[in-house]
């Protein structure tokens, strides 16, 4: 691969980024991303200020933070156009596991709650498209419906394998819209949901269907029964705590384990979005349009940062394992430093272009 000197870092972004942009975004605001992920990448905080001296231009700190704030505030950024360029980076693009979650916090009197769907792939969800919801708490039915016809919109439903969700993504109409599509699924039930087992004719708790097997022992339970009045399949396992995993599946639960052990990969995009990497939550934005161009930048940067990241822990240098089994170091954070080293050591030369990992060719 070709090397590459970052010191005319930002033309290169810019190249790479035309190739997705072009036709769609002038010029103008394809340089502004370009600067705003470089910077990120450098200061690693969505804090203004510092993000306006990591600006490579030869403009004043003032002007820079002033054109951060004029995008941000003004700009439309389409969230789609941002979605397909993440997509277009998958190395696969069929039989898809789709993970959904949430992430909140709170600034000052604001509940900023943001419902994202991201797709399993190398230890992550890579993010594609979230909502932001405004309330706080779950999301409701209709919302994930939404979310799930955007993807299916834009991507099309023959690239989903499955959705993986945990406890509070259970509903009638949810699970009646994923039978009726005939999109499979592996979400987790509360130990106590009361399930009614067509075969016994009597409603039970769910956990009872578990409750005589070993500990850590997962099976599942050869008959069809209703959740929520939806037709489904239930496995599980007893937990040392005393809890118990419990799956409901529109098929194959006797591999719902596996699948669902890919659902945690989102929580681990969530940390590298926030304290572990780009410290989302301490933008001092509080207007929801505002907070979703923010996320969409922190997305891009993300995509690029870890696959730049496996690249080196696949081809450069394998990532230590500790003892416990664990990497030493994560993925993103190893693309992350990388990336850091080339872009504020000018006299570093990088073995491998770090550019072409945003690039579709």
């Amino acid at each position: 691969m070709k090397n590459t000197n970052v010191s005319s870092k930002d033309s290169h972004l810019v190249s790479v980024l035309k190739e997705h942009f072009e036709g769609r975004l002038n010029l103008a605001r394809i340089k502004f991303i370009s600067l705003f992920i470089i910077a990120l990448t450098k200061v690693r905080t969505v804090h203004f200020e510092s993000l306006a001296r990591g600006f490579d231009t030869q403009a004043e700190e003032s002007s820079s933070l002033r054109r951060i704030q004029r995008f941000i505030s003004s700009y439309s950024l389409d969230s789609d156009l941002i979605a397909k360029l993440i997509f277009s980076l998958l190395p696969h693009k069929e039989r898809l596991t789709l993970s959904i979650d949430r992430t909140n916090w709170k600034f000052g009197k604001t509940d900023i709650n943001i419902f994202m769907l991201g797709i399993v792939y190398q230890g992550v969800a890579f993010p594609l498209l979230f909502s932001m919801l405004k309330k706080r708490g779950n999301s409701n039915s209709q919302e994930r419906i939404n979310l799930i016809e955007r993807y299916i919109n834009l991507f099309g439903k023959g690239t989903i394998e499955c959705i993986v969700a945990d406890r509070e993504f259970v509903g009638e109409k949810w699970l009646k819209y994923l039978n009726n599509n005939n999109l499979h699924y592996y979400i987790r039930i509360r130990n106590n949901f009361k399930v009614f087992v067509p075969r016994k004719n009597k409603t039970i708790k769910a956990f009872w269907l578990f409750n005589a097997f070993r500990i850590n022992e997962f099976v599942y339970y050869p008959n069809i029964v209703e959740v929520n009045g939806q037709l489904c399949y239930l496995s599980g396992s007893k937990l040392h705590n005393g809890e118990y995993l419990i799956l409901v599946s529109f098929t194959k639960p006797e591999k719902a384990d596996d699948y669902y052990k890919q659902r945690w990969q989102i929580e681990m995009t969530f940390k590298a979005m926030k304290s572990s990497g780009f410290d989302i939550e301490k933008t001092h934005l509080s207007d929801i349009k505002r907070i979703e161009k923010l996320v969409l930048l922190i997305m891009v940067a993300f995509v690029w940062v870890y696959k730049v990241g496996i690249h080196i822990h696949q081809n450069i240098k394998p990532i230590k394992i500790k003892k416990h089994g664990r990497k030493a170091k994560t993925i993103f954070k190893t693309g992350l430093d990388f990336i850091t080293k080339c872009f504020l050591n000018d006299s570093y030369t990088p073995e491998f272009n770090i550019f072409q990992f945003l690039s579709c060719t």
